[in-house]
């Protein structure tokens, strides 16, 4: 299934292949608008997102569901353009936001966040607004110590990938040692970031999520001409005028601020900054800008899927996506170690 999905794009222009594919992600969505304990058909999702449904089938989907299909999508494109720039100036292809640290950093940094700034009543003493600078904070500072520490003339894919383990578990030793300490509340609040769920979205959270993340991208994208000379090569860039380290710091800040964004309303959803970068990487090639907006798609299409799954399969029980893009991002990931060793 997944060699037919991608030969189906292989077979089309980069153009196409990035129309097809944001198409594929409305088509999902709306199919996912529809499902769940009230089955809406997908003409009655289009008439009630286009304000000529039935008063109820609005309600729904408006209010309840259409808020965690935003979420999600926008959590997809963050995270996988988000590897897809750390993957591009560290030329490592197993390099991800998740399994280098940086989402457990910035996860470390929201459950601080909540521990912090909450009440004897579980209220938040300051606004929530603060909440993805926290993460963003939590997110640079541990991808700076992963770069700083796994450099020695060069960053060695598998060194950073075994710091960045190692940064991980540290940090997620940190998280439950503030969950422990937090009220049972915040204790709960905690889990849904480390473990990865869209549920609870609402509107109020994607007005400051889908803004931030449109606007990373697109400087990401305005970058495009110093990622594909940083993909040549130091020796190269610096050849050609290429201010090689700074770039390479400027695009590593806007990696760790996309997925700081997209953490801390999400938590750590994993392996959709790994995977959907290695599938643009197969459709449209290595060019940054094509790369970039098929990673978008894929990790849109990535997170939709998931939290489709988690919200209807055990239904009522409602497992996290992070479980599921995990479930489909392990083997995936251990395909990669296979691969790069031989």
């Amino acid at each position: 299934m997944g060699r037919k999905f991608i030969a189906f794009f292989q077979q089309r222009s980069p153009k196409v292949s990035i129309m097809s594919v944001f198409l594929l992600v409305l088509i999902v969505s709306i199919l996912s608008a529809g499902s769940g304990e009230f089955v809406i058909s997908p003409i009655r999702v289009i008439q009630g997102l286009l304000g000529y449904g039935d008063e109820l089938d609005q309600i729904i989907l408006l209010d309840f569901r259409l808020p965690r299909i935003v979420m999600a999508i926008f959590v997809g494109m963050g995270l996988a353009v988000a590897g897809a720039i750390l993957q591009g100036i560290t030329k490592n292809p197993l390099a991800s936001p998740d399994l280098i640290g940086i989402t457990a950093g910035a996860s470390f940094a929201v459950v601080l966040f909540l521990t912090l700034f909450s009440d004897s009543n579980n209220a938040l003493t300051v606004s929530i607004q603060w909440l993805p600078l926290f993460a963003f904070v939590g997110a640079t500072v541990t991808a700076i110590l992963v770069f700083l520490l796994s450099w020695k003339n060069g960053i060695a894919p598998f060194r950073m990938l075994l710091i960045g383990i190692a940064v991980a578990a540290f940090m997620q030793a940190g998280t439950t040692v503030w969950m422990l300490l937090g009220p049972i509340y915040q204790a709960s609040q905690a889990t849904i970031w480390t473990t990865g769920s869209i549920y609870g979205a609402n509107w109020s959270q994607n007005l400051i999520l889908v803004p931030w993340v449109a606007i990373f991208i697109t400087l990401s994208l305005l970058l495009h001409r110093q990622m594909n000379i940083l993909a040549l090569g130091d020796d190269i860039a610096a050849g050609v005028g290429s201010k090689v380290q700074l770039n390479r710091i400027i695009l590593l800040l806007l990696s760790t601020a996309l997925t700081g964004i997209s953490v801390s309303f999400a938590g750590g959803i994993g392996f959709v900054g790994l995977i959907a970068p290695h599938i643009a990487r197969r459709i449209v090639g290595p060019k940054f800008v094509p790369l970039a907006i098929f990673s978008a798609g894929i990790g849109a299409l990535l997170v939709v899927i998931a939290d489709w799954i988690a919200r209807v399969a055990f239904a009522p029980t409602e497992v996290p996506a992070g479980i599921w893009t995990a479930a489909v991002g392990a083997p995936y990931f251990i395909y990669l170690l296979i691969k790069q060793r031989k």
